[in-house]
């Protein structure tokens, strides 16, 4: 087994150029949340022109609907939602500068296309461990949408947080043939 890699928001080509299908990473810094709703609302505000309330470039963001944070912590279980649904929206995102998502099961071909074309990833992080994962999330504030509850987009800071890559920028694909390291 090797070692995971440890990158740090926001990501850079660099970054990107070095990550291959079956790496493990360690992602740390800031990341921001968004699931559909979000994603339609977001493109909507940039379309009329509205400046998003996070920066694109380099920016990661995870696909999750966060449950309400328990006393003492900055928020609740934080697993991965299926990323499909994000697909219609993805690659015009990482035309403007995102560099990577974080969610679960396969992306569609426009996605994986969008990847290689911008220089992008598609991290998986593991379903069904939304609590384990949420210890990795030490700081987390709404940066917008807050009516639509846990699709609000966040701001999260994370440490550490254990991720797959399953496409890379090169058009490898984990579930296609899979390289764990």
């Amino acid at each position: 087994m090797s070692e995971p890699i440890r990158l740090s928001t926001p990501l850079k080509d660099e970054d990107i150029a070095g990550l291959k299908t079956g790496d493990k990473v360690l992602l740390s810094g800031k990341i921001y949340t968004a699931r559909d709703a979000a994603h339609k609302r977001l493109l909507a505000d940039i379309d009329a022109g509205q400046k998003p309330p996070f920066e694109l470039e380099g920016a990661v963001i995870y696909y999750v609907g966060p449950s309400p944070a328990p006393p003492g912590r900055p928020i609740g279980s934080a697993g991965p939602t299926t990323s499909y649904r994000m697909d219609t929206y993805a690659p015009r995102l990482h035309s403007m500068g995102v560099k990577a998502s974080i969610g679960k099961g396969k992306r569609g071909d426009t996605v994986k296309d969008a990847l290689q074309e911008f220089k992008g990833v598609y991290f998986g992080a593991t379903g069904g461990a939304g609590a384990l994962l949420s210890q990795r999330i030490t700081s987390a504030r709404i940066l917008a949408y807050e009516d639509l509850g846990p699709e609000a987009i966040r701001e999260l800071e994370v440490k550490d947080f254990p991720l797959l890559v399953v496409n890379d920028s090169f058009g490898g694909e984990l579930y296609v043939k899979p390289r764990i390291k």
